[in-house]
């Protein structure tokens, strides 16, 4: 199973609040690099990847910018 990222977080608070709100949306994910984020106090350095399978990728997007948890995407120029 591939996985596409979806969104990035500076901590694994905030990754943990998305993945279990799309939880409750039908949509499986997972948060990468969780420990390496608090790993030797790299703190900010390495972001909490919020990963979904490529079908899901829209779907997710949409409910993360309905919710507020994720900006909108820029409007192509």
């Amino acid at each position: 199973m591939s996985l596409v990222e979806v969104a990035r977080f500076p901590n694994g608070m905030e990754a943990e609040i998305v993945r279990t709100r799309l939880a409750s949306e039908g949509i499986m994910a997972f948060c990468f690099d969780g420990g390496m984020n608090i790993a030797d106090g790299a703190g900010l350095l390495i972001p909490v990847r919020v990963m979904v399978i490529p079908d899901d990728l829209a779907d997710a997007r949409a409910i993360l910018v309905d919710t507020g948890l994720l900006d909108p995407p820029e409007a192509a120029a």
